[in-house]
């Protein structure tokens, strides 16, 4: 696409974020579903040649010569396809058909002298090549980029953990101050969660199922020409060993997308992690708990001229918040279907891609976010020691232990909703009736002192 063409685009993902979302072309656009299509077709005519019963032989060069049919799919390939199915080209007339054009597409290369021609889609209903064309799709879309950039960001925020572990914060329950904790203890608990995201998206990826049971489920096509072959075992085979699915042995003429659902769901939960990452990064920001580096030349307001935005956060906001509501719509409605079959579901699984380019925006935005910001280690600090109240639960914790059944109240008249300083906590010390080993050690707590083993849970991400 020409930089004129992105700009006359109708969506972003090919105008504007044409550039961020063009790893996915290979695995989600209209010529990549062509060519997996070819992928199954080609495979599954190679399969028919090997099975015993039937009379057709494929030998080494025309095997060769099929299978670079879909490894060097080229654009005046899916060009052809594409005719195929709206004009019509040779001998051919315009199929008005997707999967049909691409059957037309592998008899034309094959040629009028081929024996396999007859063969090509024997038995097959277009959603078994579809079921199996959109899975591995969606497979090498999910393994090839979109988890290597999750794994990225979980590998960015670990080592930010690790680098920041000591770094003493104000940590904040509903708004207001609470006990303190680390940057890097925080960064470490989106490190732990995306890596369990990542795990269940990987699982779900991996149990990705396909079909191969005719136009109802039933192989009777199949069985109306070999009755004696097993063609369960013939199908099992072909989706597990030639394309390395899962095998689906019960459905209508439609594949149940439980599957697909399961992968969308997992997507979700790895965006409402990060999600939960971009609004913490960006009220660090805004409370001055992180810095932003500027970047040459870029402008952050129109009218301020002062302004660095935490703008990659708030982008990877608003495209995971589009990406989840995509992939909840895709999961509902992709399990359903009137009966045996009925073709809504065909128009709405083009956007798996559009679901999936809005997912890796929100991911590469996110990584671009966390690069750019830098602790505030003074800011910081100073929010601690000027909030010392929190450490009355500690001082309360101490006293219980030394039997003091009205530590929580005592720690509470002196601080709830009041401004208290450490010499409001030294002068309760004083009056306690504890030994003075206790007393010395209720007057050695500080804010920036208390947080726990925050720097060790560090190394549980």
């Amino acid at each position: 696409m020409t930089e004129t063409d992105a700009l006359y685009a109708v969506s972003p993902l090919d105008g504007r974020y044409s550039g961020r979302t063009a790893p996915l072309s290979p695995y989600t656009s209209e010529a990549a579903l062509m060519r997996a299509r070819v992928r199954v077709e080609v495979e599954y005519l190679i399969a028919l040649a090997d099975l015993e019963a039937t009379p057709l032989e494929i030998d080494l060069e025309e095997r060769e010569h099929l299978r670079g049919l879909y490894k060097h799919f080229a654009e005046e390939d899916a060009q052809l396809v594409k005719k195929l199915e709206t004009e019509g080209h040779a001998e051919f007339d315009a199929t008005n058909h997707d999967v049909k054009a691409v059957e037309y597409f592998i008899r034309h290369n094959l040629g009028d002298e081929s024996d396999a021609s007859a063969w090509i889609h024997f038995g097959l209903t277009s959603e078994d090549v579809n079921n199996l064309a959109h899975r591995l799709l969606v497979r090498d879309a999910v393994s090839e980029v979109l988890l290597p950039e999750l794994y990225e960001l979980q590998d960015t925020l670990a080592d930010m953990a690790r680098e920041h572990r000591d770094l003493p914060m104000l940590a904040r329950t509903h708004g207001q101050p609470a006990t303190p904790t680390t940057f890097g203890k925080e960064l470490a608990v989106y490190a732990s969660r995306l890596g369990r995201a990542t795990g269940r998206i990987k699982t779900a990826a991996d149990d990705l199922r396909g079909k191969l049971g005719g136009a109802s489920g039933t192989y009777a096509a199949h069985v109306a020409a070999y009755p004696d072959v097993d063609w369960q075992a013939f199908a099992e085979s072909f989706i597990t060993e030639g394309l390395s699915l899962e095998f689906e042995p019960l459905t209508t003429q439609v594949n149940p997308c439980d599957d697909l659902a399961a992968v969308f769901d997992a997507f979700r939960g790895a965006n409402d992690v990060l999600l939960d990452l971009d609004l913490d990064m960006w009220l660090y920001v805004s409370d001055r708990y992180l810095g932003q580096e500027a970047v040459e030349g870029e402008t952050g307001s129109s009218t301020m001229p002062h302004k660095v935005n935490p703008i990659d956060f708030e982008n990877s906001e608003g495209n995971l918040s589009k990406a989840n509501s995509d992939l909840t719509f895709l999961a509902d409605y992709v399990t359903t279907s009137r009966l045996q079959r009925d073709l809504s579901d065909s128009t709405v699984k083009r956007n798996i891609g559009s679901a999936f380019a809005h997912c890796l925006i929100g991911y590469t935005k996110a990584a671009t976010g966390l690069s750019k910001v830098v602790p505030n280690e003074h800011v910081m600090r100073d929010d601690l020691e000027s909030t010392p109240v929190i450490i009355g639960e500690a001082v309360q914790t101490i006293l219980r232990r030394e039997g003091q059944e009205d530590a929580y109240e005592q720690v509470k008249a002196l601080t709830r909703g009041k401004s208290v300083t450490l010499a409001d906590f030294r002068e309760l010390f004083d009056d306690l009736e504890v030994d003075e080993s206790v007393r010395e050690e209720l007057r050695e707590l500080t804010p920036t002192g208390y947080t726990g083993v925050a720097d060790e849970l560090v190394d549980d991400a």
